[in-house]
């Protein structure tokens, strides 16, 4: 073949890429719709002039489409690597796992359910083997969400649905890739009815070792590219190698899914590569992945679609049921699990609520696309399929495709607009309203002052002011007429706008490199959650989401698990300083928000508004602010440095930032730059390494700064040090209830909890301790006593308070005012040992 028409035919296919994007929009069509429309014109168009007698003259070109080695591999191997890996590479990790039930069991039972029902659905309706029937099943059940996500994007529908319906796909596309390969090999080795035994028997091997290989690979991958840290471009490099090594690897030397190591690779890669790499690297890499997505994207959607009039010359007319049997089979599955599944997940509180007009555009916008086409081609490929099983898989795999992209995909829009779902509602439509009358009264102030310095004609300026002036008094009084917003809704605005602008100020200031692009994408997260909360639970919900931003996680119970039983302290001192760097840079972005209420939300919500915001803006500072107490006062040494670090870490990247704007002004040239930014690497390498944490030693400062311990000789503290043992718990979480035993004796290291018996509370912070009381009467407790801050406790098990309150007359003190503040007679508290010593003296 000419090397010439080949180059010649890929250079038209990037001019038909770059011209698809900007004709989909002008047609208000899905851009995967509009690429595979101009595939099979271009692969049609090919087999007419090649067939016809009316011209020879284009005979070249149509041999050179029509025999272009277009191999299910190339799919496979070249372009399908590319697609997973740059979509995990691109997902907010963090956020998918607060979604990850939902997620995991729509993309995973999905699959299954569509796989089965399409599979025993062609069973009984055709003469192919039940094998065959899966494999079909498997191939169709994957999903493109691109049209619709898209267009929920265009909409404002809630960012967490559209991040299901992604996450949802990619494990989708992994989970029916794995069950193709599975009915494949069944297919191949002449097993007509596979088991669920046998089939289930591959999985392990499947998955695990295709996430070993992944992860592995990765971290491998991570560790090279921190060495190449002066060189982007390898950096870079390395990435684009690893998901094609991995995929080759894991199915051609493990033997296991190839999908799965790829995924797993992306997911490992973008957990760890910010914190190897500089953020303008990262940001770079990223950005050189989306252009690589996108092209391969595209790239697989027209050369598969030049496929179909091959894959279709064979069809007759009994096909045609059975693509309808295929299309009825497929739909039904999906809404079992949209109008079965996701509301009983609902009902359980795993997934987030999803309306009815919302899952009517998910179902119809399933889309299926070049994967599917990709994987039938693998089955006409295969010698070992017979014939007619091959010519079935792909009629039917295309003529399911076709039915998505040509009916599915060019109505999606209407059915989209049938249910209203691109309309505002009437609390967002007043606030529209208000937020126009503000805009253009403060547009009007600023049109004065700009005609004034430019001196402009009089007449002209009096004849628009005029203009303006009848647009502006029509849209105040339109606002006017739409005040009946409920205090209430302006609440729950006012918040997600908030929300917004602290979204909007983090990537400020990630640009501005006054907090670290790892930071930046917790707090981007938190700042996500707010809204989202906002959106579902008004003031309430985004209390909630406020709590969590401060609490202590699942991931750090575990590492204080790790130190105290295996004494490993690693994951723990890296949990620390990422949680007090995380509270630092919070703490930030809170200082800007008061500004933004005043300047803005007052003037469009008004003044009762903007108050309850400034007061739920402090009780969030408040609550960073006894986080980051709890912090110092635990960790008291390691807490300095982590702060000593925090200060030169800020120092260095706002001393390349000036660095930065120097060159860009021409102050500096390319030679003094690099010198410049070398010397400064020098010096963020030795503040990159994290100060150690000795668990030990940290305690025992705490022990010696807390109150009730004060007096006491230094081999005592350090025995009442190795006593104690660290319990973290969140603002709301129950710390004891009533009836427990009565086993330990809490110390409050930081934070504040509220103690409730009989209609009466009491609340106690900092240096007091609570659990006394049931511990001295030998009685069940009668206290419910429960956190209202994150709090850092000490406890001490009974025996050994015992002990302790023998020889500490602060303690014995203290039990006496709690004893009297709760009505109890100190001398009923008074227990003797063995020996007779009383354990509290008058």
């Amino acid at each position: 073949m000419d090397i010439i028409l080949i180059t010649a035919f890929i250079a038209s296919l990037f001019l038909i890429i770059g011209a698809a994007e900007p004709l989909a929009a002008r047609l208000r069509l899905p851009y995967s719709v509009i690429l595979a429309v101009l595939g099979m014109l271009i692969g049609a168009g090919a087999i007419f002039f090649l067939r016809t007698e009316l011209t020879d003259a284009l005979n070249p070109v149509a041999e050179a489409i029509l025999g272009l080695p277009i191999r299910s591999n190339v799919f496979l191997y070249v372009f399908l690597p590319t697609l997973l890996f740059q979509a995990t590479l691109g997902m907010n990790l963090r956020r998918m796992l607060d979604d990850w039930v939902p997620i995991l069991v729509l993309a995973v039972v999905a699959v299954v359910v569509a796989t089965l029902s399409v599979g025993y659905a062609l069973a009984w309706t055709s003469t192919l083997p039940l094998a065959a029937c899966l494999l079909i099943g498997a191939i169709v059940s994957t999903t493109d969400p691109s049209a619709v996500v898209s267009i929920f994007r265009s909409i404002s529908a809630p960012r967490r649905l559209a991040r299901i319906i992604e996450g949802e796909s990619l494990l989708n596309d992994a989970a029916a890739i794995a069950l193709f390969g599975l009915f494949m090999g069944f297919v191949m080795l002449g097993m007509p009815d596979p088991t669920f035994t046998d089939a289930l028997g591959q999985f392990p091997v499947l998955i695990g070792g295709g996430a070993i290989v992944g992860w592995v690979a990765a971290r491998l991958s991570v560790l090279l590219m921190s060495v190449f840290v002066h060189h982007e471009r390898a950096q870079i490099s390395v990435s684009v190698a690893l998901p094609y090594l991995v995929y080759i690897g894991a199915e051609q030397i493990v033997g296991a899914s190839g999908v799965i190591a790829v995924v797993t690779a992306g997911i490992t890669m973008n957990l760890t590569g910010p914190h190897r790499l500089s953020p303008q690297a990262w940001s770079n890499l990223s950005e050189v992945w989306d252009l690589l997505a996108h092209w391969a994207g595209a790239l697989i959607f027209i050369l598969a679609a030049l496929l179909i009039p091959r894959l279709l010359e064979e069809v007759r007319a009994e096909d045609f049921f059975l693509v309808s049997v295929v299309i009825c089979a497929a739909v039904i599955a999906r809404a079992l699990i949209l109008f079965g599944l996701l509301p009983l997940l609902t009902l359980l509180r795993l997934s987030p609520a999803v309306e009815r007009p919302y899952r009517v555009a998910i179902l119809w916008g399933g889309l299926r696309g070049a994967v599917t086409l990709a994987l039938a081609l693998a089955v006409t490929e295969s010698i070992w399929v017979p014939i007619e099983v091959k010519r079935v898989v792909g009629i039917l795999a295309t003529g399911f495709t076709l039915f998505t992209l040509l009916v599915q995909g060019t109505t999606l829009r209407s059915v989209i607009r049938w249910l209203g779902l691109d309309r505002l509602s009437p609390i967002d439509e007043a606030l529209s309203r208000q937020v126009v009358a503000v805009a253009l009264q403060t547009v009007r102030e600023d049109v004065e002052n700009t005609t004034e310095n430019y001196e402009l004609n009089r007449e002209i300026v009096r004849s628009e002011a005029k203009k303006f002036g009848e647009r502006l008094n029509d849209t105040v009084q339109a606002a006017e007429d739409g005040a009946e917003i409920l205090d209430r809704d302006r609440i729950t605005l006012g918040l997600i706008a908030l929300a917004g602008h602290e979204r909007d100020t983090v990537l400020i200031r990630m640009r501005e490199r006054t907090i670290s692009q790892r930071m930046a994408e917790q707090v981007l997260s938190d700042a996500d959650q707010l809204i989202e909360g906002a959106r579902s639970g008004g003031r309430y919900g985004y209390q909630r989401a406020a709590r969590k931003t401060v609490s202590y996680g699942l991931d750090f119970k575990i590492g204080v698990a790790l130190q105290r039983r295996l004494h490993l302290s690693g994951p723990l001192a890296r949990m620390t300083a990422d949680r007090f760097e995380l509270l630092l840079s919070q703490r930030l972005i809170l200082r800007d928000l008061d500004a933004f209420i005043d300047k803005r939300i007052r003037r469009i919500h008004g003044r009762r508004v903007a108050e309850l915001l400034h007061e739920l803006v402090a009780r969030r500072v408040e609550a960073l602010e006894t986080a980051l107490e709890g912090l110092r006062l635990q960790y008291p040494g390691y807490a300095e440095k982590l702060e000593r670090r925090f200060i030169r870490r800020t120092a260095l990247r706002l001393e390349e930032r000036e660095y930065s704007i120097m060159r860009e002004d021409g102050l500096i040239g390319a030679e003094i730059y690099t010198a410049l930014m070398q010397n400064l690497n020098v010096q963020r390498a030795a503040t990159e390494k994290r100060p150690s944490l000795d668990v030990a030693i940290q305690r025992l400062e705490l022990v010696q700064r807390f109150p009730l311990f004060i007096g006491m000789d230094d081999s005592a503290l350090k025995k009442l040090g190795r006593s104690l043992k660290t319990v973290y718990v969140n603002s709301g979480e129950l710390i004891i209830d009533k009836d427990d035993p009565a086993t330990s004796v809490y110390f409050i290291a930081s934070g504040a909890v509220e103690l409730e018996s009989a209609g009466q509370t009491w609340r106690r912070g900092g240096g007091e301790m609570f659990g006394q009381i049931a511990i001295l009467t030998k009685k069940a407790v009668r206290t419910q006593v429960r956190a209202i801050a994150p709090s850092t406790l000490l406890a001490l098990d009974a025996d050994r308070f015992r002990r302790l309150l023998a020889r500490s007359p602060a303690i014995q003190q203290a039990i006496r005012n709690s004893a009297k503040e709760r009505g109890i007679d100190p001398d009923a508290l008074i227990a003797k040992e063995q020996s007779g010593t009383p354990l509290i003296t008058k």
